[in-house]
């Protein structure tokens, strides 16, 4: 089972979602805040293609609920 359950019953998503939702949008504002402080294009794609493995790992982790 990939998905919790709280008291009053009701499922929430599993804490390895929650954590690569998390990640994600650390890498998205990350990459942001590099852009406007005039990071180098590898940088800027190093994060990028971090975001896509991430991107990547949460949809087998959705589709595995």
């Amino acid at each position: 089972m990939t998905t919790m359950e709280r008291i009053d019953g009701e499922e929430i998503l599993d804490r390895r979602i929650d954590d690569l939702l998390l990640q994600a949008r650390g890498l998205v504002l990350v990459r942001q805040v590099l852009a406007r402080r005039g990071a180098s294009r590898a940088e800027l794609d190093a994060h990028t293609r971090e975001l896509e493995r991430v991107r990547h790992r949460l949809a087998e982790a959705i589709d595995h609920t």
